[in-house]
């Protein structure tokens, strides 16, 4: 095995870090290892067991980042069998917006004895909503102003996005905000680790940070003056306007870093990417009208044009943002594998427990096995997936689950198909909104957690999309797509790729079977979705706002303690 020409992916996921060694002349996998975040998301309150957080928070501790490194990298290495001169590049991906303050040296500032007590000196981990109300005076301001960035997010700004989460901490820990030499994405922060060197990766900076190459880079400082006095010089004090592309070396790796990993020192290492976009290549996909689902706790929805428009609700739309050449939308929904987990942590009855554990199943595996046997339309259940807001197409954190048409008699297992059909059914909305601005989406492209589990969902959201779905062959897409970026810094001389193009084309693969839509069951949910779209306007777009005036009521209880 000595011979071999091999790449190192690194995917940085909410609650592990996964490891893949890949050959990069055929894309095989030869090693791999899984290193579970010991302080996990972090969203009751923080390590130190004391300091309680408020809801919609979600945090993170960037040490358990380079754990990964030091475990799950060496871990894969050794199963490899490989030598370390064996590896020719390294590609990183993480969920995105993930961001945290830190030093100039790079230190987190949570690391620090004075700020580990303090939320906001934490990783904002990219479910983290409590900056929603940045979210809004960000969206407020910069409507008023008619900056154009706005129409680059499909109308709204997220408050899963960076400069709500820097917002919120200018607001609320203005301590921490003045020791923070940087605030950056965890993605740029653990190869800055690596590498020595801080080189702030183009896609995340687009996607989440108002940051656009063909309109000069960031808004202009009266923009950020005009959201909080004294937050004018964010971009200049805190940030960067230095961006490399992706495919780009952003360094190579240290001394420090090969003995945490075992690697060699000296090894290239590529500019940072986000986890679903690096997964496009991932699913052999570079070209347009191929959408690409990353299928998971959320569901992040990829997609290439060759030319710039305004789709409502999308999460963003970047020039060169996945592949070079092309413009790269992406759109969402918050939660999805959430949602189920929800509901068999929270509402499933102990007779499915009991079976489960009777059979030596799961509680999905029950579950899924019984509802597979309904029929689209049979339970009369409905329901809206915003048990974590709406990421697209409302963008609206506020935003909270609905189920519908429940009787003394539903069972569990009708309640858990009727909570996969309404994910199924925003996916189709967010579908709906890029084929009416004239983007043709054609074909589907799965990967992910989901996709590997659960046969009966895909076959659903076939159905309610009237589209075939085909599933990428690698159980760890991002992963593989990192490793793929990590042949391409490698370039040929070293055996690598010039593109990842020619990478995908060699690495990248999908499974010989798809899942085809039911062309009868795609009738009825037809009937079903368009009572969805009722519910979504009704609920989502100001007619009645009985979710927030809710929400609002329980802070307020809570407040009162």
């Amino acid at each position: 095995m000595g011979s071999r020409k091999c790449a190192v992916g690194i995917d940085f996921g909410t609650e592990s870090g996964r490891v893949v060694i890949v050959d990069v002349a055929n894309g095989e996998e030869v090693g791999s290892a899984v290193h579970q975040y010991a302080d996990g998301v972090i969203d009751t309150v923080l390590p130190n067991g004391k300091t309680r957080l408020e809801h919609d928070w979600a945090l993170q501790n960037p040490l358990d980042y380079i754990e990964v490194l030091k475990k799950a990298v060496p871990e894969a290495l050794r199963q490899s069998g490989l030598s370390p001169d064996d590896i020719i590049g390294i590609g990183v991906d993480f969920t995105a917006c993930t961001m945290l303050p830190a030093k100039a040296d790079g230190t987190p500032l949570c690391a620090l004895p004075e700020f580990r007590s303090v939320p906001n000196a934490w990783v904002k981990l990219w479910k983290h909503h409590a900056g929603q109300p940045e979210a809004n005076r960000i969206n407020e301001t910069g409507a008023k102003r008619g900056e154009a960035f706005i129409a680059n997010y499909g109308g709204k700004y997220s408050s899963e996005w960076f400069f709500s989460k820097c917002l919120q901490t200018f607001n609320e820990a203005p301590e921490v905000y003045r020791a923070a030499d940087r605030f950056l994405e965890a993605a740029d922060w653990i190869v800055w680790r690596m590498t020595g060197q801080e080189r702030r990766n183009e896609c995340t900076a687009g996607y989440k940070a108002m940051w656009f190459k063909s309109q000069g880079g960031f808004p202009a400082k009266e923009f950020f003056a005009e959201l909080a006095p004294g937050f004018a010089n964010v971009v200049k004090e805190k940030l960067s306007e230095k961006f490399y592309p992706l495919g780009g070396k952003a360094g190579e790796l240290t001394p420090e870093a090969a003995r945490w990993t075992g690697l060699r020192p000296g090894t290239p290492v590529a500019v940072a990417n986000v986890d679903a976009h690096v997964a496009v290549p991932a699913a052999t996909v570079v070209e347009p009208g191929k959408m690409v689902m990353i299928m998971g706790t959320s569901i992040c929805h990829m997609l290439l044009g060759t030319k710039k428009e305004m789709v409502e609700g999308m999460c963003g739309v970047v020039e060169d943002g996945i592949i070079p050449g092309l413009w790269g939308y992406e759109a969402g929904q918050s939660a999805v594998g959430d949602i189920f987990a929800w509901f068999t942590k929270h509402a499933c009855p102990a007779s499915i427990s009991d079976e489960a554990k009777k059979r030596g199943l799961s509680l999905h595996e029950v579950l899924a096995e019984k509802a597979s046997k309904l029929r689209p339309g049979e339970s009369g259940l409905l329901a809206l997936d915003w048990w974590n807001g709406n990421r697209s197409i409302l963008v609206d954190a506020d935003l909270t689950g609905l189920l519908l048409g429940c009787a003394l008699a539903t069972p569990p297992e009708q309640v858990y198909r009727a909570l996969i059909e309404a994910t199924a059914f925003g996916t189709y909305k967010i579908i709906k909104a890029f084929t009416d601005k004239g983007i043709a989406i054609d074909e589907l492209y799965a990967c992910g957690g989901l996709p590997e589990r659960n046969e009966m969902l895909m076959q659903i959201y076939s159905d309610v999309t009237g589209r075939e779905i085909k599933v990428a062959a690698s159980a760890q897409t991002p992963a593989l797509g990192s490793a793929m970026h990590g042949a391409v810094v490698a370039g040929h001389r070293a055996g690598g790729y010039a593109a990842i193009q020619e990478a995908a084309a060699k690495m990248a693969r999908v499974r010989d079977e798809s899942y085809k839509p039911n062309r009868a069951a795609h009738a009825v949910y037809g009937k079903l979705f368009a009572e969805y779209e009722t519910l979504h306007d009704y609920f989502g777009r100001g007619a009645n706002d009985v979710m927030k005036r809710l929400k609002r009521l329980k802070e307020e209880v809570r407040a009162r303690g």
